[in-house]
């Protein structure tokens, strides 16, 4: 794999439709310093705005995917001059990376090779898809260092795992070893370590050989149906199956059905 590097600190692999960012400060446990936070950020929202992008996956190399913030870069001068990356009140939270995540029309998909702790894991809960390695470790650490999930962690656990079991996760500040995440809940499939980007890449080869406009109708509507009732959720399904029908897309499906053939989608 020719890994191109956007910064020393991020890498990007472009393969058809799929492109893959790699966290790259392994000496580092893959901690974000704010460069990489803002570089991360940017290499998101261009794969957004790419067409032929049609899923992202995100990892880390080494044996961990992220171990949250870099301290010692927020206790730098320049970390200090940015108010600790930034998370004061001037913060432009549409450009922190797990609120582009969230935000994504476009699949995002994580593969956690090691430990996700504090932000790391916010990072990993926002994406949509997350396979785990038999290795990883997922810590919710925040209480134990005298803070709280400021990346969304607490809007996307309890979603995900119910309150009492979001609870004493971030109460307690427990970590989950991978079996444990799996029966939870917080991960959709164990792989052996070498497998893992694998695994991931032909998860990401079956949902990039979707409709793309389809595949990101249908990531919108289930966020909204995160905070919306059924009746407003189904006017909505009606407004985006109306542009669908009308597109080239469908039509191919159409005679790609008819055909019995595989569908040659353009996105259009």
């Amino acid at each position: 794999m020719h890994w191109v590097p956007l910064m020393p600190e991020l890498l990007h692999h472009r393969e058809g439709a799929i492109a893959t960012l790699l966290l790259n400060r392994p000496e580092r446990r893959n901690t974000i310093t704010h460069t990489l936070l803002l570089e991360l950020s940017q290499a998101l929202l261009d794969c957004e705005r790419d067409p032929e992008v049609r899923v992202v996956i995100l990892s880390g190399a080494g044996s961990t995917f992220c171990a949250g913030l870099d301290l010692d870069d927020a206790a730098s001068p320049a970390g200090i001059a940015s108010g600790g990356f930034g998370l004061g009140p001037t913060l432009d939270r549409r450009l922190f990376p797990p609120c582009v995540l969230y935000h994504m029309d476009t699949p995002t998909l994580c593969a956690i090779n090691g430990g996700a702790a504090g932000f790391g894991l916010d990072l990993a809960l926002a994406c949509d898809i997350r396979f785990a390695s038999s290795s990883a470790r997922l810590a919710a650490s925040f209480t134990r260092r005298g803070v709280v999930p400021e990346s969304g962690g607490t809007w996307h656990l309890p979603r995900l795992l119910g309150w009492s079991r979001a609870a004493e996760l971030v109460f307690a500040g427990r970590t989950l070893d991978a079996a444990e995440a799996m029966e939870l809940g917080l991960v959709s499939r164990l792989c052996e370590p070498e497998r893992l980007l694998g695994e991931l890449g032909e998860l990401a080869a079956d949902i990039a050989a979707g409709a793309p406009l389809a595949v990101q109708a249908a990531k919108r509507m289930m966020r909204a149906a995160l905070v919306e009732g059924f009746d407003e959720h189904i006017e909505r399904a009606y407004l985006q199956v109306l542009p669908l029908l009308r597109s080239e897309d469908f039509s191919e499906g159409v005679a790609a059905f008819l055909d019995k053939r595989e569908p040659r989608f353009r996105g259009r």
